[in-house]
């Protein structure tokens, strides 16, 4: 499991095994301030970490940055 989320404490709280930090609370998977286009491409690239993130081995809870 993958947790996308903008309070990392949180989800180390929760047990969260994967976590990829997100972008701001109000806008986790955008920021309404850039162009369509570098949106797109920020979003693009959270999903793929959280997707790679699922080929790594891990032991214990682990941020992805």
């Amino acid at each position: 499991m993958v947790h996308v989320c903008t309070v990392v404490p949180i989800s180390m709280t929760v047990g969260a095994n994967r976590i990829v930090p997100a972008v701001a609370i109000p806008h986790p998977f955008g920021d309404p301030k850039l162009e369509a286009k570098d949106e797109k491409m920020l979003r693009r690239k959270l999903v793929e970490k959280a997707l790679n993130s699922l080929k790594m081995d891990i032991e214990t809870q682990t941020v992805i940055e």
